[in-house]
């Protein structure tokens, strides 16, 4: 009789034990979020004979499966194989510009069983381990760590820039830098990184010159270039060593000065008409308001019309008459601000905010600084997504295809969510050894 009595507990510490220090939470609320997405996917698709709502839960499953397994698996066995990730994760997106197959302009995805599997996808979880077995090891408090991090990501970014998939290497930029901060690395060596990108940015803003100062055709820039060229010379011979001279910010003024009038001329010779027009819509969608612009002004519309409380499930006008194009995907966000209204926005938010301060709380309590920098990984990745996502629906953000994570519809980007998720739980899990006793 007692040890019939005694057979539950066992059964319940076997079971349980394994996943004792799991943050719930975090575990639970991408489900939750899951489930509110596959509803809003069906109410996108009510009037079509589609199931991709039916998919995004099955996927949705599967990838919980998968969560709770990498859960209960030590984190720092990855340590051992993060040579071979890198190399599966570039051997992939090099398998996808030979046997890959395109749709809307891009090479981005391989035919696996019937299903189209994007290995770009993947890659995301593949560099954040990479980068964090690196840096665990070698913080980023010197250049030569920097430098050896940025060499590292290039190889996978560039293979994926070249799909072309200009989102997802967006995606990998933020992953590197927020990495790259968490490890020690200076605050202005970062600014510096991106600061070529922000220099082609705002000499594309600029009107003409005097007269004797135009040397060249090409050759022109407005105040706000010339005000940031002048500010990152000084903020590279304040942050850089070697300031004899002052060559460091000479140098970092001249790169930047290169790369805004680059920008200038990938502009006028390169980018062809409709990359154009996707970046010039953001500034005024009424540019092309059937073409480049019609997703962005009619996602406005949506989220506008669902006011305070929004229309209820189901009853969205904008939605159920299709009005807003990839909606189930990229654009699920407006779905959300037209049936549920304000409210109903602030609360999936609320929810993503949640979800980013439990990353960050385990990030902060991981034993070592490989978990640490794991965690870290993963939350850079959710927060640019949700930013630019969010961003775009609502028109802070140019339109790109990055979708909502545990939201929109992709089973490549749900599966890699939770196996993302999975990883920082074994972070979690794991922050303090224990023993398992039957």
């Amino acid at each position: 009789m007692l040890l019939k009595r005694s057979l539950p507990k066992i059964r319940w510490k076997y079971w349980v034990k394994p996943w004792q220090q799991v943050d719930w939470l975090l575990f639970f609320l991408p489900i939750g979020l899951s489930i509110f997405g596959g509803i809003m996917i069906l109410s996108t698709e009510l009037t079509q004979p589609v199931t991709d709502w039916w998919w995004h839960w099955l996927v949705a499953g599967i990838g919980v499966l998968i969560a709770l397994f990498l859960a209960r698996i030590h984190y720092e066995n990855l340590i051992q194989w993060h040579w071979i990730t890198y190399a599966l994760t570039n051997l992939s997106l090099v398998a996808v510009m030979i046997i890959g197959t395109s749709a809307k302009g891009a090479q981005r995805w391989i035919p696996i069983g019937g299903f189209n599997v994007q290995p770009s996808e993947f890659a995301k979880i593949g560099i954040i381990i990479t980068l964090a077995a690196l840096l665990h090891r070698r913080t980023a408090s010197s250049l030569d760590s920097v430098f050896r991090a940025l060499l590292i990501t290039a190889v996978p970014w560039g293979l994926i820039f070249l799909q072309p998939d200009l989102a997802t290497s967006l995606v990998f930029a933020a992953i590197t830098l927020g990495m790259l901060y968490w490890a020690n690395a200076n605050p202005g060596w970062l600014i510096l990184m991106v600061s070529p990108v922000i220099s082609a940015i705002l000499f594309s803003i600029s009107w003409p010159l005097p007269e004797p100062i135009i040397l060249f055709k090409e050759l022109s820039f407005g105040p706000l270039g010339l005000v940031w060229v002048v500010a990152m010379g000084i903020l590279a011979w304040r942050t850089l060593p070697w300031r004899r001279f002052a060559l460091n910010g000479i140098g970092a003024s001249a790169v930047n000065f290169m790369g805004g009038e680059l920008g200038v001329f990938a502009w006028n010779h390169i980018l062809k008409e409709y990359q154009k027009d996707r970046l010039s819509v953001f500034i005024n969608p009424d540019h092309d308001p059937l073409g480049a612009g019609y997703h962005l002004i009619q996602s406005r519309i949506a989220i506008g019309a669902g006011e305070v409380w929004g229309w209820g499930l189901f009853k969205g006008p904008m939605t159920q008459l299709n009005f807003v194009p990839e909606q189930h995907t990229d654009f699920i966000f407006s779905a959300v601000g037209e049936e549920f209204g304000f409210v109903g926005c602030l609360v999936v938010l609320f929810i993503f905010c949640l979800i980013c301060f439990r990353l960050l709380h385990v990030a902060q309590n991981a034993k070592d600084n490989f978990g640490s920098l794991l965690a870290i990984g993963v939350l850079s990745m959710i927060v640019f997504q949700l930013i630019i996502n969010v961003g775009m629906t609502v028109g802070l953000a140019p339109v790109a295809g990055i979708p909502l994570p545990w939201m929109s519809y992709g089973r490549s980007a749900m599966l890699t969510n939770f196996i993302a998720l999975g990883i920082v739980e074994s972070v979690a899990n794991y922050r303090q050894r224990q023993k398992y006793y039957l």
